[in-house]
C-alpha cells in the first residue's frame, strides 16, 4: 500500500510515539476493505508500539479506530485516509501516542473543560484541501477530552450516507447527529461555538489590551507581511483577524510565488502564521471587524469588533482582502451547499456521474469546467460576455473536452430546487431575451472577488466596485489609515502582491508614527 519512501518518513514519525497504540479494523468483503487493511498491516509493521486488531465492531465498514490497547477508540476514518487526509493518519496515530500536539496551554485546557458528550461526524472528499482542517481538529478534541468521538468519512466510500443525508459539499461536520457546519472550521472556531461563553470572555480580554503604535485588520499575505515589517522596527503590533490566511486558504494549487515552485494555499498560510509568530505579535484571530474610527483631535484610531471589544492604535492598516463574488439571484442563498458551491476541487467529487454547470468564463471557471469535465458526466459553462476571458492554453483545452458545453451571452436569472437540493438553473440569452432552463445537480460559481470593505463605509474613500482608494504608499484617505492587498485599488490580485503591497504599507505606516 505505501511505497518506500512514505514508508521511511512514517517509520521517523513513529519513533515519537510515547505510549503503545492498537489500529482497530472494522472490515468487510469489499476492495476497498482489502485496501484498507494493507495500509493498516504497513503501519503496524513500521513500530513495535503499533499492534493491529482486525476485529473491529464498528457499524461503517469498511473502517479503523486508533486507541490506547485495552480502550474504546475516539478517534475513527471511515475511508482511506490517504491524498490530504494522510496528515490527519500521521497526527492521530502520534497524538493518540502521547506526542504532545502544537497548541498552546490555554486552548488545552479549554478544550479538557468542555461538558458534555461530543460525537463529530466530518464528511470529507480526499481531494478537499479544507477538510483536514476539520478533521485535525476534531481528532485533537477527542484525544484530549474522553467526551469526544470523531470519525472522518469518506463521502467517495460511504456515497449512500451522503445522499441520505443530501450533503453537496464538503467538508460537511455533523456534532449528534445534527449539521454542525459547512466548510473550513479550525479548532478555535469550534471550540468556540462549542463554548459559549467563550466569545464574551474574549472580547472582555481584547478590550482590556493597550492601545498598539500599528494594528493591522486582517490576516492574509498582505496582512501578515505588514505584521512582520512592523514588528521588525520594534513597535507595538497587533493583528486582529476574521481567520489567519484569509482567501489563501481556500486556494488549493499555488505556482507563481517566486522561488517555490509548487505549493497549496492552507500550507503557505500555516507558514505565514508561525513567520508572524516568530515576532512579538498580539494575534487576535476569529475577530471580526465592525466598525472603523479614523484618528483625529489627536485622539487614537479605534477598531470596534463585532464582539463588541473596541481597540485603539496609533496607526490602522486594512488588510481584509476580498472574498467570492455571488450571482445574487433566486435560490442561490437558498441552495448553498446544497448544490451551489463556489471550490470546485473541494466538492467536485460529491458530483461525479452528475450534471452541473460553472458560471464565468475567466481563467477560474475554465480552469474549474475542465477540471470537473474529468469527474462529471457533463459540465455547461455559462459566461455572460460574447466570449471567453480565460487564457489562450485553457480554452484550447476546454474546448477538447467532449463533455463540455459553453454558452455566452448568457445571464444566470435562478437556481432551480425540490427545496432540499438544486435541479437545475435559468438563464436568458442577452441578444434575444429568450430563457432557458438547464436540468443539473450542481452549480459551481467563478465570477471573480468582492472586496471585504463594508465595515469602512464612512471611514475611508471607496471606489466604485467597493475597493479601497490607496495612493503610491498605501495611504487611505484617512489620515494614520493605510491599506494593502486585495480589498485596494491596487490592480492585479496576486498573492506576491499582496504582500509586497503589505510591506510598503507597513513601512509607510511606520513613516507616518515617526513623524507625528
Amino acid at each position: 500500500m505505501l511505497d518506500t519512501t512514505i514508508k521511511t518518513q512514517l517509520t521517523a514519525y513513529l519513533e515519537k510515539l510515547q505510549q503503545p497504540i492498537e489500529l482497530v479494523a472494522s472490515l468487510d468483503d469489499s476492495a476497498k476493505a482489502q485496501e484498507m487493511f494493507s495500509l493498516l498491516q504497513d503501519i503496524a509493521s513500521l513500530s513495535p508500539k503499533v499492534t493491529l486488531n482486525s476485529n473491529g465492531l464498528a457499524a461503517r465498514r469498511p473502517s479503523f479506530a486508533i486507541a490506547r490497547p485495552g480502550a474504546a477508540g475516539r478517534i475513527e476514518f471511515a475511508g482511506i485516509p490517504m491524498g490530504h487526509e494522510f496528515t490527519s493518519l500521521v497526527l492521530a496515530l502520534l497524538q493518540t501516542g502521547g506526542h504532545p500536539p502544537k497548541v498552546d496551554e490555554d486552548t488545552i485546557a479549554q478544550i479538557r473543560g468542555l461538558q458534555g458528550s461530543y460525537q463529530f461526524e466530518v464528511f470529507v472528499s480526499l481531494s478537499c484541501h479544507n477538510c483536514p482542517d476539520v478533521v485535525q481538529a476534531v481528532n485533537l478534541m477527542a484525544v484530549l477530552n474522553p467526551n469526544v468521538r470523531s470519525v472522518m468519512i469518506d463521502g467517495g466510500v460511504f456515497q449512500q450516507e451522503v445522499t441520505d443525508r443530501q450533503i453537496m459539499g464538503v467538508p460537511a461536520i455533523y456534532l449528534n447527529g445534527e449539521q454542525f457546519g459547512s466548510g473550513r472550521m479550525g479548532l478555535e472556531e469550534i471550540i468556540a461555538k462549542l463554548d459559549t461563553g467563550a466569545v464574551a470572555r474574549e472580547a472582555e480580554k481584547i478590550a482590556a489590551k493597550e492601545p498598539f503604535d500599528v494594528l493591522i485588520v486582517g490576516g492574509g499575505p498582505a496582512g501578515a507581511a505588514a505584521a512582520i515589517y512592523a514588528a521588525r522596527k520594534g513597535i507595538r503590533t497587533g493583528v486582529v483577524a476574521e481567520r489567519f490566511g484569509g482567501q489563501v486558504l481556500d486556494t488549493l494549487a499555488i505556482e507563481n510565488f517566486i522561488s517555490v515552485q509548487e505549493t497549496e494555499g492552507p500550507k503557505l498560510a500555516m507558514a505565514l502564521e508561525q513567520h508572524v509568530k516568530s515576532y512579538d505579535v498580539d494575534v487576535m484571530n476569529l475577530q471580526r471587524a465592525a466598525a472603523l474610527k479614523p484618528a483625529q483631535n489627536g485622539q487614537l484610531a479605534e477598531v470596534t469588533l463585532e464582539s463588541g471589544a473596541v481597540l485603539k492604535s496609533k496607526a490602522v492598516i486594512v488588510a481584509t482582502g476580498a472574498r467570492w463574488r455571488e450571482m445574487n439571484v433566486p435560490g442561490e442563498a437558498e441552495y448553498r451547499a446544497k448544490g451551489v458551491a463556489y471550490c470546485p476541487h473541494c466538492d467536485g467529487p460529491l458530483f461525479k456521474g452528475k450534471r452541473v454547470a460553472v458560471i464565468g468564463g475567466g481563467n477560474s471557471g475554465v480552469e474549474a469546467a475542465i477540471d470537473l469535465a474529468g469527474i462529471v458526466s457533463h459540465v455547461t459553462l455559462l459566461e455572460f460576455g460574447d466570449s471567453l476571458r480565460a487564457d489562450a492554453v485553457l480554452q484550447k483545452k476546454l474546448h477538447s473536452l467532449p463533455n463540455v458545453r459553453v454558452i455566452t451571452n448568457a445571464q444566470t436569472t435562478e437556481v432551480t430546487g425540490d427545496g432540499q437540493k438544486v435541479n437545475g438553473l435559468s438563464y436568458q440569452e442577452r441578444i434575444t431575451g429568450e430563457t432557458h432552463h438547464v436540468v443539473l445537480e450542481g452549480i459551481f460559481v467563478q465570477i471573480g472577488l468582492l472586496p471585504n470593505t463594508d465595515w469602512l463605509k464612512g471611514s475611508v474613500a471607496l471606489s466604485p466596485r467597493g475597493e479601497i482608494e490607496v495612493d503610491a504608499k498605501g495611504q487611505t484617505s484617512a489620515e494614520g489609515v493605510f491599506a494593502a492587498g486585495d480589498a485596494t485599488t491596487a490592480p492585479y490580485k496576486q498573492i506576491i502582491i499582496a504582500m509586497g503591497e503589505g510591506a510598503k504599507a507597513s513601512l509607510s505606516a511606520f513613516d507616518y508614527l515617526i513623524r507625528q
